[in-house]
């Protein structure tokens, strides 16, 4: 079975049309969705990170909430930019979040993606090394992380400490067991999803990637799982790899939902640049009858290859709306495509 949860960004805007107009309702709104979402039986409530924005920011706050009021779901991020990150202050924040949750975190990380102002990065300390570049050093962050959440010692003990020391050399606490086999990667390139295999980490494939091929972005996204799957086996790896992909995904089924997203859609993915070198391909939205949503999704290959499915979620219009949209792929879409 696929497992299928929603991801949001937790927009949030002072507009009288939006439901969500502070960031208090983002946050709490968010926990509340998530909640809703486990009782209609989704897979994962996960959620985007962004800075110097009206969305959510800071991921462990809310995800340790989430973990509190929930006991089955998921809970991650897709993605935690890793330019910005402390990587060991990361690890205790992440450590203590999984444990509340019960070990329930799924963490997606990355090098981030062009944010609010230039260079954020810089505002929070972090400035790559001489001759290095952004994307290097978040990949140097990932790694000291993925390091210190193995639960080795590295830290030299005070020989006079305030409180006993266990001996030898200290790890980071918490320390949360099985945390490293759930850290995933969102690439936007296949090299960068090769990388991640190597390193033993999960793969995350959103609604964007590099232009690699000029082919529609579906089947791009599934070549690149491919790549992703051949360099896992490769690196010899025992456990499993999961994968997980993004999509917009509207069933019909009232008028809220006509009058929100029934205006006609042609189905074409879009072209743009996320920086000044970088060709992006955008992947299509679908919002359609159920019937038509599932031949159409059918057909989308990289849904195909991956395990889970993110339904990205407009999260400004409401709890109640957004739990009525994971309902109505749950109950419409997915049990005809052996999903459910």
């Amino acid at each position: 079975m696929k497992k299928i949860g929603f991801l949001s960004f937790g927009h949030w805007t002072p507009s009288p049309q939006s439901q969500t107009r502070s960031a208090s309702d983002a946050l709490l709104q968010s926990i509340d969705l998530a909640v809703a979402a486990e009782e209609l039986g989704a897979d994962g409530a996960y959620f985007r990170v962004h800075h110097f924005a009206r969305q959510l920011a800071s991921p462990f706050p809310l995800l340790a909430a989430v973990g509190a009021k929930t006991s089955r779901i998921e809970i991650g991020t897709a993605v935690i930019d890793m330019r910005y990150e402390n990587p060991l202050y990361m690890a205790e924040d992440a450590g203590a979040a999984d444990i509340i949750a019960g070990g329930r975190l799924q963490l997606g990380i990355s090098r981030g993606s062009p944010e609010q102002v230039i260079d954020g990065w810089r505002y929070f300390g972090y400035v790559p090394p001489e001759g290095q570049t952004d994307a290097e050093m978040a990949r140097h962050h990932t790694q000291v992380f993925l390091d210190v959440l193995r639960g080795e010692g590295f830290a030299k003990p005070n020989p006079r400490p305030m409180f006993p020391n266990p001996p030898g050399p200290l790890r980071l606490e918490p320390h949360s067991e099985g945390l490293r086999e759930r850290i995933w990667w969102g690439a936007s390139s296949n090299a960068t999803a090769q990388w991640a295999a190597e390193l033993g980490m999960n793969l995350q494939s959103s609604t964007l990637k590099n232009d690699e091929t000029g082919e529609p972005f579906h089947i791009q996204q599934a070549a690149q799982i491919r790549v992703f799957r051949e360099a896992w086996k490769a690196a010899g790896h025992e456990r499993e790899p999961r994968v997980s992909v993004s999509r917009s995904i509207f069933a019909l089924v009232d008028d809220r939902d006509r009058a929100y997203f029934g205006h006609g859609d042609d189905g074409q993915d879009q072209i743009g640049f996320i920086d000044e070198k970088t060709r992006a391909i955008f992947g299509r939205s679908y919002a359609a009858e159920p019937e038509v949503l599932i031949e159409q999704l059918a057909r989308d290959e990289a849904i195909a290859e991956a395990d889970t499915l993110l339904l990205t979620v407009p999260n400004q219009l409401g709890v109640d709306y957004n739990a009525h949209v994971i309902e109505a792929i749950l109950s419409h879409v997915a049990p005809a495509l052996g999903w459910r």
